[in-house]
């Protein structure tokens, strides 16, 4: 878009602010290292659950598959619907 106030300088410092801004989200999407077999211990302590308590959970997930008229699809795929 060739606006007539952007001069030439301003029209390439707008460019090379886009190519750094380009650069940087370049450097955010680097590949992590896969989780190792002995790291993933912590990740099923219950203090990492969303909802550690299963008396709470089992109740929302009754009213949720009552509001809805559906029962399953909590974890699994599918839904009540019975597509998978």
């Amino acid at each position: 878009m060739n606006h007539p106030r952007l001069t030439a300088a301003r029209r390439a410092a707008l460019h090379l602010g886009c190519l750094g801004a380009l650069l940087a989200l370049g450097a955010c999407a680097v590949p992590v290292a896969p989780v190792q077999a002995w790291e993933k211990g912590h990740l099923a302590k219950p203090e990492m659950a969303f909802d550690n308590d299963p008396l709470r959970r089992g109740f929302l997930e009754h009213v949720y598959s009552s509001r809805e008229a559906a029962s399953g699809g909590a974890g699994v795929a599918g839904g009540g619907c019975g597509c998978n």
